[in-house]
């Protein structure tokens, strides 16, 4: 009988995979036999460090900003090239970065731009360029890393994070509803509080009690919760489930 979840002869775009939830992903695919181009904007030590860890034959590291239309036109391009295809697209990459209310409305407006560039126009962008490509390829799926904050709404300091997630939400459900016809499938994970580096930082905000109060599992996820989902959104089992949000909150938000 053969595997369950078996993403060998799979190609894979992360996008933000060098760090906490992208590398869990990342790893995870690899783990599972998939090939993944490996996105990273700064973090390019720790990108090559995992690609040699799996073999470059395995895992291609590619540098691109994803506040820049031509990164991410380079990338796509890049990608496809590798191994001639592109089977799944994870948007995971994402900025959370706080501006007070009572900022100005300078920063105010540069701080909502730069997060809709990052967490919704690379998403819109390169999920455009995804379905194109499998229109050609005969079918493909796109994964977006969303969060409870889409839905529920997000603190004042990060309104611009949840606003740009629901947005993200709302294009992937639109294409999954026009596309599913041309075997294009998406899928939304909704992600509550994992152990990364950004986690830590809402930790140290505004502390792990009220946090884990909300959380009925009693503890926080990790990288590789997240991960597991992943793998099986790109493994082609769950085809007649696009559309789906998919919770990773422990129980904390369910919809």
């Amino acid at each position: 009988m053969s595997a369950f979840v078996d993403l060998k002869g799979r190609t894979i775009l992360v996008t933000g995979g060098s760090r906490g939830i992208g590398e869990g992903i990342v790893r995870g695919l690899l783990e599972q036999g998939a090939s993944v181009i490996l996105n990273y904007s700064s973090s390019k030590e720790r990108a090559e460090a995992i690609a040699d860890e799996f073999g470059r034959d395995r895992c291609l590291p590619v540098q691109a900003h994803m506040d820049r239309v031509e990164d991410l036109e380079r990338l796509w391009k890049e990608a496809v090239a590798w191994k001639g295809r592109v089977d799944t697209l994870v948007n995971n990459a994402a900025v959370r970065q706080p501006i007070p209310m009572t900022a100005s409305s300078a920063d105010w407006d540069a701080h909502w731009l730069y997060a809709l560039k990052v967490n919704l126009m690379a998403t819109a962008h390169l999920s455009r360029l995804a379905v194109l490509h499998f229109q050609e390829k005969g079918g493909g799926s796109i994964v977006g890393i969303s969060a409870r904050i889409a839905v529920r709404g997000d603190r004042p300091d990060f309104f611009h994070d949840g606003a740009s997630k629901g947005a993200m939400n709302s294009l992937l459900r639109g294409i999954a509803r026009f596309y599913a016809k041309e075997n294009i499938q998406t899928y939304i994970i909704c992600v509550g509080v994992i152990g990364t580096r950004q986690g830590e930082d809402m930790l140290s905000i505004y502390g792990a009690e009220e946090m884990l109060a909300e959380i009925p599992a009693g503890h926080f996820g990790e990288p590789s919760d997240v991960a597991n989902v992943v793998v099986f959104c790109a493994s082609g089992r769950a085809k007649y489930s696009s559309g789906a949000t998919i919770d990773v909150t422990g129980a904390s938000f369910i919809h």
